[in-house]
């Protein structure tokens, strides 16, 4: 009996990964004879990184690097950056094609007038978010480093017990745009209950993200199984492939389609396919092809 296989319509590149690639390929077909370096992974999916390697696309992790002399020309992908790096890009005569997100964008921008408002008062501006994780990094520098990143409630519970968060004073914490929309929720009501002053939250993950999160945990539970394609840097595979576990235990993550065992289906199954936001759709149409062509 042969495997039904669907592709979830809602996975796949989100708005702000489509404009960065599509901008990274315009510029490429442009300018035929010269490469276009990536400030970090414009996307953090291997067989992508690899397909736009091809066509010129260099990574590089630090604007210092060699290769980024004058008159290069240097990526800023759609995590954003912090304002240190637009200085230092001026400085030495490096080009920018800057595809922040226009999602973090506006979060780095409120991020910044959050801050102008609590620390006169002697108040703090948390970030929920992943220590390290680039959109994060570039969060923090639009402060300065005057921020505080929490990535979970017990984390926040030692920082309220050690005293690195103050009880007294105003209080504004933001999402990281790709985070969990319920773990963002706990952490707030934690929060919330956790101190006397003022605390203002700020429903800042991404739209897109957020009704993602709704829709693939019904997926999930609609098929049999579930195979998940993601990068293994991808934050927001390793969320939601998380998500898609918990509502079905017949969950598989790959990162591409030759990782896909037929051990892992029975005759009639219901096979549900889907990625992260960062997981292309060649990439979740080749993991179909294979499953579909399985002979049980």
């Amino acid at each position: 009996m042969a495997l039904s296989v669907e592709i979830d319509s809602g996975a796949g590149f989100c708005g702000g990964v489509i404009r960065a690639i599509g901008t990274a390929e315009k510029f490429l077909a442009a300018h035929p004879s010269r490469n276009l370096y990536s400030l970090g992974a414009i996307v953090h999916n291997e067989q992508e990184l690899s397909r736009l390697e091809g066509l010129g696309l260099l990574r590089v992790d630090s604007i210092d690097d060699p290769v980024v002399h004058k008159g290069s020309t240097l990526l800023i992908r759609a995590h954003g950056e912090p304002p240190s790096t637009y200085r230092l890009a001026a400085e030495k005569g490096v080009g920018l094609v800057d595809c922040t997100c226009p999602v973090v964008l506006k979060l780095q921008k409120d991020i910044r007038e959050a801050y102008l408002r609590v620390s006169d008062a002697g108040g703090q501006v948390l970030i929920f978010g992943k220590i390290g994780h680039a959109e994060v990094l570039g969060l923090v520098g639009q402060v300065q480093g005057e921020a505080i990143v929490v990535e979970d409630r017990t984390m926040l519970s030692d920082l309220l017990s050690e005293g690195r968060i103050r009880k007294d004073a105003p209080i504004e914490i933001f999402s990281q745009t790709t985070k969990d929309p319920s773990e963002y929720s706990l952490v707030c009501d934690f929060l919330c209950q956790s101190v006397g002053g003022t605390v203002t939250v700020h429903h800042t993950i991404c739209t897109q993200v957020e009704s993602r999160h709704r829709k693939l945990e019904q997926f999930a539970k609609g098929h049999d199984v579930i195979v998940f394609v993601t990068g293994k840097e991808s934050s927001n595979g390793k969320v939601l492939s998380q998500l898609c576990a918990r509502a079905n235990t017949r969950t598989h993550t790959v990162g591409s389609g030759g990782e896909i065992d037929p051990s892992w289906f029975r005759p009639g199954d219901s096979v549900g396919v889907s990625g992260a936001t960062s997981t292309p759709q060649w990439l979740l149409e080749e993991a179909a092809s294979r499953i579909r062509n399985f002979a049980l």
